[in-house]
């Protein structure tokens, strides 16, 4: 799998054989683990990888200098699931649409018969992505029996025919998604029972995944399908921008600036598409992250409460216990 980074006046700043390759889905009986990371003129990244099963389970946190291009050629063709927990990219996969986009918090599972890849990196911090890839083999025996939406992706997938679990638009991350993709980095687990354990989470995503088209995106509301397919994008945009600074979020009259949504289809589109206000939806996110950080371990309250843009721990404190019934000292 040669991978090709480029910047915006289409110099290449690095050409090489990616080390994390989708080629090797099945080694034999034991999980199979390797650390990388690297710090470049242009950015930095650390990917944490493990394969087992015909599962290839990446963990990467990165940081973009300048804008890039990054494409991905000679790639084995594999069904992903992808979890962008914090960053905004726009890529390209041959036989799928022609472009698309990932913003924090939004998910999706694709599969592509083709060996080219295109993303577009714009300059960012704190990019973290949870990733899976299955080989088509597993992922059929995965989908058997395992109800309709999986089927109607196994059945493209043993056709090799392109498919997204949801096309018109990227899932939003659940709540109980993100306490699985915590418990998944958290592992600390070894060997056989770090297998066993990743299996489950893996398998609990899937569901959770298909659970959400089934009963969600299946069952949308008839408002929904008054907002364009721009403005669709537009306000994935506007979450991006809503959520890439936590300490000093956008106001409402800028954030409907930058994201090119006059205010009221903002606030209307926000409430449709991800059933919350604009600030309720940044609230929400950055208790949840809180959560998360505790729940790790590591870092004081007061370090979580800054980092999550809270003016004061006691402020941060009042607004925990007001959303899940404790202080987070108790947690």
């Amino acid at each position: 799998m040669a991978v090709v980074i480029k910047n915006e006046l289409n110099e290449v700043l690095l050409q090489e054989g990616f080390p994390f390759s989708p080629e090797d889905l099945t080694p034999p009986g034991a999980i199979v683990e390797e650390k990388k990371e690297q710090q470049l003129d242009f950015g930095a990244y650390n990917i944490q990888e493990c394969k087992f099963d015909g599962i290839h389970l990446i963990i990467c946190t990165a940081e973009i200098y300048e804008n890039l291009t990054v494409a991905s050629d000679d790639i084995m063709p594999h069904v992903s699931m992808l979890f962008m927990e914090q960053g905004d990219v726009r890529a390209r996969v041959e036989g799928l649409r022609d472009k698309f986009r990932f913003s924090s918090l939004e998910h999706n599972i694709m599969y592509s018969p083709h060996r080219e890849e295109t993303a577009e990196l714009r300059k960012q911090k704190g990019i973290q992505v949870l990733g899976m890839n299955f080989s088509p083999e597993r992922f059929i025996a995965l989908a058997d029996s395992n109800g309709q939406v999986l089927g109607k992706m196994a059945n493209a997938v043993a056709n090799n025919k392109g498919v997204i679990l949801a096309d018109k638009m990227n899932p939003h991350i659940t709540p109980r998604m993100k306490v699985v993709l915590g418990e998944i980095r958290r592992c600390q687990f070894k060997g056989g029972l770090k297998k066993l354990f990743l299996q489950s989470k893996v398998m609990e995503l899937l569901a959770l995944q298909c659970d959400q088209v089934e009963n969600d995106f299946g069952h949308a509301r008839p408002t929904r399908h008054n907002i364009t397919a721009r403005e669709l994008e537009q306000l994935q945009h506007a979450r991006y921008l809503l959520l890439r600074d936590l300490q000093e979020p956008p106001s409402l009259a800028e954030l409907s600036r930058l994201s090119g949504l006059n205010e009221f289809k903002l606030k209307s589109g926000f409430k449709n598409v991800f059933d919350n206000t604009v600030f309720g939806y940044f609230n929400d996110h950055r208790l949840h992250m809180a959560r998360e950080m505790i729940l790790a371990g590591g870092k004081s309250l007061a370090d979580i409460a800054d980092e999550a843009g809270y003016s004061s721990p006691q402020h941060f404190s009042g607004a925990f216990k007001k959303k899940y019934g404790m202080a987070p000292s108790k947690l």
